[in-house]
């Protein structure tokens, strides 16, 4: 059995055994904490109440983010305390000695990554990319995975004519034929299938990690209270996944009230997933994952300079 599956099946036992936000509520440890927390449209706390998540024993604030990088900002600002990300906007706040730690790591699909191409592409393999017009979002797994698909291939950002867009508009430039080549994320892709007949070239498998971080602030993390909030509330969002992987269905529906997005597309992103999600404590392989990301950076000019991730990381949490 390997690493990953190990903590699969140790994390998924666990959890149905005893979930451990339950375990502290007699004691309170959290008593008198309040937590500021990061979401987006669609997020685990959407779907509390389907998955019988009673209402945290402590105030909890949300705001409302697009992007990781933005949540990013708001934790070093001490706005928010927690936030859910990918490996990457830390790794550009590192420099600054901004005063957030990774606390847990959030393993997913590396399938909702992926590099399409329009409906009658004559793109057919990576090496077809060079001199392309290639669309992807600066500073995220997209422009991760953009570089580490060109350099298996001998190229780089030198060998095509990268283009730098929002998601949003990323997807209107694709739909509009101004890219030949699009590298995005989550239901863009089924959207984009349902919508114009998109290709997909290749998906973050072999690429991508699967790890998406939870980041917080120093100072909240340092209060004995809010250390015990946030294990209690991160580990109410995680039995949220856990619903939602056994309720796609469900999950679709609710998804597409709320995103104005037909249901089919979130059961195809469903049905394409890697895998479902895993809440790991932080381990060396978490660390050596986000280098990596921070070394392909720095290699590819992105990064002026060379960085050592490892005072990113907490090791303070606990998660069964």
């Amino acid at each position: 059995m390997n690493r990953r599956d190990f903590i699969q099946r140790s994390a998924i036992a666990g959890l149905a055994a005893a979930l451990p936000w339950r375990l502290a509520h007699s004691a309170a440890p959290w008593q008198g904490a309040s937590l500021h927390v990061a979401t987006y449209k669609g997020a685990a706390p959407t779907f509390f109440k389907e998955a019988g998540i009673e209402p945290a024993p402590y105030p909890v604030k949300y705001a409302e983010f697009t992007g990781g990088n933005l949540a990013f900002e708001a934790l070093v600002s001490g706005t928010l305390d927690i936030a859910p990300m990918s490996e990457i906007p830390p790794i550009f706040g590192i420099k600054n000695a901004a005063p957030v730690k990774l606390i847990a790591v959030l393993t997913g699909d590396v399938n909702n990554q992926a590099i399409i191409v329009p409906k009658g592409s004559a793109i057919e393999n990576l090496s077809d990319l060079r001199g392309k017009r290639i669309g992807y979002v600066r500073s995220t797994t997209s422009h991760f995975l953009l570089l580490k698909a060109l350099k298996e291939q001998g190229l780089s950002f030198a060998d095509i004519t990268p283009m730098a867009l929002t998601p949003q508009d990323g997807f209107a430039a694709f739909q509009n034929g101004n890219l030949d080549a699009w590298v995005t994320y989550g239901y863009f892709i089924q959207l984009a299938e349902l919508r114009s007949g998109a290709r997909v070239l290749r998906t973050g498998q072999g690429y991508l990690s699967g790890n998406y971080v939870i980041a917080a602030n120093a100072q909240a993390i340092g209060d004995p209270k809010k250390h015990a909030a946030i294990t209690d509330y991160i580990l109410r969002e995680y039995h949220t996944w856990q619903w939602i992987q056994h309720n796609p269905e469900a999950w679709a529906a609710k998804s597409e009230q709320i995103l104005g997005i037909p249901k089919e597309v979130f059961i195809a992103q469903f049905k394409a997933q890697s895998g479902p999600r895993i809440l790991q404590p932080v381990d060396d392989a978490a660390v050596r994952s986000q280098q990596e990301v921070a070394d392909l950076f720095h290699q590819a000019g992105v990064l002026p300079n060379a960085l050592d991730v490892s005072p990113l990381w907490d090791r303070s949490f606990r998660w069964g």
